[in-house]
């Protein structure tokens, strides 16, 4: 599926996300601040069950995405062919990088699964 001019793979089953590598930074049109944000993003000292990269086909490391309790788990390609979402994950990470109520990328995500996020919050 198309989030503005990048092409994301998105799953329909679970409604993960994967984001190739560099597609963050095209999605938040600023490299600095994407670079910023990915390198917030420490190994997680505790793990869940893990996945596969759909790239490598190595075993995905799992991160803390912020410095925000609850601890935010995503899944990273040791290789860095990219970055796992589970579902309401990616925005859950816009949401607490404060990037601004202007930003590309929270619009777009709001616009493609707000509705169906609010609906299952009910």
């Amino acid at each position: 599926m198309e989030l503005g001019d990048v092409e994301i793979d998105y799953c329909t089953e679970c409604e993960g996300i994967w984001l190739d590598k560099g597609e963050l930074q095209l999605l938040l049109g600023n490299g600095d601040k994407a670079k910023m944000l990915i390198n917030s993003f420490k190994k997680a000292p505790e793990s869940r069950m893990q996945r596969k990269c759909p790239i490598c086909d190595k075993m995905m490391e799992q991160v803390s995405a912020g410095k925000t309790e609850p601890a935010l788990l995503i899944d990273r390609c040791v290789k860095g062919d990219g970055l796992w979402f589970d579902r309401g994950e990616l925005n859950d990470i816009i949401e607490r990088a404060d990037l601004g109520e202007g930003n590309k990328i929270k619009k777009l995500l709001g616009d493609m699964f707000g509705a169906k996020e609010n609906k299952s919050k009910k």
